[in-house]
């Protein structure tokens, strides 16, 4: 039996990665920021994400983004160690409003993920931007799939309660811009990526 050389069956080298990493650099950063809220980690993450991917595991090349992301998502769950909401898990209303001072630089799309909880904004950033299955988030997580589910449905809901709160205010400023302008579609450009 003869095994043939095509490309769907060649590892990822180290090359590989650091051209994904160099290719993917926005997007990357982007989900380690989104997974931390915080700069400095993010730089930690990424930094740690593009290491593990070269001296971990072999995977096919066509899956070297995957697997960098999924290193990425690794390092951040090891770094911030999002646990569920226990209790009462009602919605937690944090304002998006961009003229809230805790975050003052970054667009309103992305501001309304920093803004929820930890384990919520965990669960966001891999079930809707990234795709992972409730099973892969369960188990990056280390927690079951119902708190996987629960999380999502407040991230959502919190992130559509800011959107439309900041529709009313531009209802009420006058203003005609849509909520998510050009400039700022960061969270749609990681989806698509």
């Amino acid at each position: 039996m003869q095994i043939s050389n095509d490309k769907s069956t060649q590892y990822a080298t180290k090359a590989d990665f650091c051209q994904v990493f160099d290719q993917h650099m926005n997007s990357l950063y982007l989900l380690s920021f989104l997974l931390t809220a915080d700069r400095e980690k993010a730089e930690q993450c990424f930094v740690s994400g593009l290491e593990d991917s070269v001296e971990g595991n072999k995977v096919f090349k066509e899956w070297a983004r995957s697997w960098a992301g999924r290193m990425i998502i690794q390092n951040a769950v090891k770094i911030v160690n999002p646990h569920p909401i226990k209790g009462n898990s009602g919605l937690h209303v944090v304002s998006i409003n961009s003229n809230d001072k805790t975050l003052p630089t970054e667009p309103v799309e992305i501001a309304a993920v920093l803004a929820l909880p930890s384990f919520d904004r965990f669960v966001f950033v891999m079930s809707v931007l990234e795709r992972y299955s409730d099973q892969d988030c369960s188990v990056l997580l280390g927690c079951a799939r119902r708190d996987v589910l629960a999380a999502r449905t407040r991230a959502l809901q919190q992130i559509g309660s800011g959107a439309e709160f900041q529709r009313k205010l531009q209802v009420e400023s006058g203003s005609e811009q849509p909520v998510l302008t050009d400039g700022h579609s960061a969270i749609l450009e990681l989806q698509a990526s």
